[in-house]
């Protein structure tokens, strides 16, 4: 595990996933979720290289089948620290004979965590290394503990959003994209939850309709706010479990389409690169 600190934030991040584990502000107070077993283990896993579930399982590259779980294998592969200084820290990993069964593309994946007062930047940091095109999807699944909330008590917060008037993309129970889009109104951005608003999964918002989104205290003020220029964003806590977390996701990507057997190229929201050619982009967390 390592760690950096400055006036404002103390942030630790895991080598396997290079995975965010922990968000402290000066007075010893944690923003990231903490992994209770009995809600959801993760704390702020990366997504890569899709996002979301692919149909059963499974994707196809060139008339070749290749198994897939959801979101991905960078979550659950170990990075390597490869520079550290007293504000940041940057991680990498890189394809390997295993990674190529499950991606058949040479990559290398970097993430940088970089404090600036009360913010983290977090970058990604895509490198094709091979000689043909690779394609993929990244995102960040980052949960924070809610707010005014403990253990036990019915979830319920507020949410403060860059736009009023919002088209949700539903999925199915098994977290596959609907071709529906259904209207989710805002009281001039502001938009009250509970548990049932996370009855169908995830709220999902593409064709980037948002790019900031703030969770509030009971007092009305911004908690956490995520900044992001991603195309989609899902925000997610894991329905009947009464859990008391939301995760804010910026996403380069998104799940299939029920029925999609198509090639993996050609899956909705995704990233291209050229052999030699880099991608990178950011997102920010904001600590009040």
């Amino acid at each position: 595990m390592e760690q950096i600190a400055n006036d404002f934030l103390t942030i630790k991040v895991s080598e396997i996933g290079a995975e965010l584990t922990s968000i402290k502000d000066e007075n010893g107070k944690e923003y990231l979720w903490q992994g209770n077993p009995k809600y959801w283990t993760r704390h702020s896993p990366i997504l890569f290289p899709i996002v979301g579930a692919v149909w059963n399982d499974t994707f196809h590259i060139d008339g070749k089948e290749y198994e897939s779980k959801r979101h991905g294998f960078a979550r659950d592969t170990a990075f390597r620290l490869i520079k550290k200084d007293s504000n940041k820290l940057t991680f990498s990993m890189h394809d390997t004979e295993e990674t190529y069964k499950k991606f058949p593309f040479r990559f290398i994946l970097g993430v940088t965590y970089r404090l600036e007062r009360n913010k983290i930047h977090v970058v990604w940091h895509v490198q094709n290394t091979d000689d043909k095109d690779i394609h993929f999807q990244i995102g960040g699944h980052p949960a924070f503990n809610l707010p005014d909330i403990t253990e036990g008590e019915p979830i319920h917060g507020y949410l403060k959003m860059d736009a009023e008037n919002l088209k949700r993309t539903e999925l199915t129970h098994e977290g596959y994209r609907k071709p529906s889009r259904k209207d989710m109104e805002t009281d001039e951005g502001i938009l009250e939850f509970t548990e049932e608003t996370f009855r169908n999964d995830a709220l999902i918002f593409d064709n980037c309709q948002l790019h900031d989104v703030q969770l509030l205290n009971r007092r009305g003020e911004p908690e956490v706010s995520v900044h992001f220029n991603t195309p989609a964003v899902g925000i997610w806590t894991p329905y009947g479990k009464n859990a008391p977390f939301l995760c804010i996701e910026p996403w380069y990507g998104i799940a299939d389409a029920t029925d999609y057997t198509g090639e993996f190229k050609d899956r909705h929201l995704m990233n291209h690169l050229l052999p030699g050619a880099s991608f990178m982009s950011e997102y920010i967390i904001q600590i009040r």
